[in-house]
């Protein structure tokens, strides 16, 4: 017998509206930026996937170059869809992306409107899908006309092929631009995906949490655990198992100064006061004030994915916590 959703999927997760749209998307979300790829295990991929969405996780985030190799996450959720979710298609969210380098020559990389359709594509072949639910511009691109990327997802969406666009590594002034050609297409541009943790402030500074507020577009958050660091990982020095000793790609040990480290620690107990890790209050700050939509979590194993939901219902902060961490942390 193959598998069968639980009944009770429902019953905790909260949904938020994504922007001024129709969409709603599960506070958490599942991205397959790493453990997705040919370097995972197939069985553990699958049995992810099932408890988030037996637990309410019913967005999927992938991009065309998730892996490794490239396309490889992209090709096994497809496979996961076959096996486990054909009879849910119509109850999930799939979205992938396009932008950066996905293969040789100059039409596979940036916002030429050639590279984008051809590489959703290439996504909905590996996939096995129709269409996807949101398709993002990965990254701004400062050579192509913004007017040619921004047609390029308006003719996507009128194909057929998505149902919604999303702005990924944007910037406030260049958002504002953006949605202004989109609006005019009249193509459903709902979403903005950017890296937004404790540690990393950037779409503060860059005007794009305060412009997608303004515009009423949805953010959703990527490294909300700023690699691991956000968690318990590193509390008393490098495990052996660890990414920074195992994958030094996207962590690299120099991250984990000993004023970093200082700061890992005083926030690991304020979350405790707060009856949280700090893996929870960390996810729990990026939702704390209703302009952030949804939170990316990546795991490694299913019981990571239940530890993180822990979050729904408590991402409230007092303004002395909001304080405090600003104190530690900038």
């Amino acid at each position: 017998m193959g598998y069968m959703a639980k009944e009770s999927r429902y019953d905790t997760m909260q949904y938020n509206r994504c922007g001024a749209s129709g969409l709603k998307l599960p506070m958490v979300s599942l991205g397959f930026w790493h453990n997705f790829g040919d370097t995972g295990h197939y069985d553990n991929m699958k049995a992810m996937c099932r408890t988030a969405f037996d637990n309410g996780i019913t967005h999927f985030d992938l991009a065309n170059n998730y892996g490794p190799a490239y396309g490889s996450a992209e090709r096994n959720l497809g496979q996961i869809l076959r096996d486990d979710f054909s009879a849910y298609r119509d109850e999930l969210l799939i979205s992938t992306k396009a932008g950066y380098d996905m293969w040789p020559g100059p039409y596979g990389n940036w916002g030429s409107r050639k590279y984008l359709i051809a590489s959703l594509d290439a996504s909905l072949k590996r996939l096995g899908l129709d269409y996807v639910d949101i398709f993002y511009h990965h990254r701004m691109d400062p050579e192509t006309p913004l007017e040619e990327t921004m047609g390029a997802l308006d003719s996507i969406v009128k194909s057929g092929k998505a149902l919604y666009v999303g702005l990924s590594n944007y910037d406030g002034p260049t958002l504002e631009r953006a949605c202004a050609i989109l609006n005019d297409l009249k193509c459903p541009f709902i979403i903005n995906q950017n890296r937004y943790s404790i540690f990393d402030r950037t779409i503060e500074k860059n005007g794009l949490k305060e412009t997608a507020r303004k515009l009423q577009k949805g953010i959703i958050a990527f490294s909300p655990l700023a690699q691991g660091m956000l968690t318990d990982r590193y509390l008393n020095g490098i495990p052996a198992d660890s990414r920074i000793a195992t994958d030094g790609r996207f962590l690299k040990e120099t991250a984990l100064t000993p004023e970093r480290l200082s700061q890992i620690r005083a926030l690991n107990e304020l979350a405790k006061k707060r009856g949280q890790t700090l893996a929870e209050m960390a996810l729990s700050w990026i939702l704390k004030d209703g302009d952030v939509t949804s939170v990316l979590i990546g795991a490694s194993r299913p019981e990571q994915i239940l530890d993180n939901i822990a979050i729904v219902g408590h991402t409230s902060f007092t303004p002395e916590e909001l304080d405090a961490i600003d104190q530690i942390t900038l």
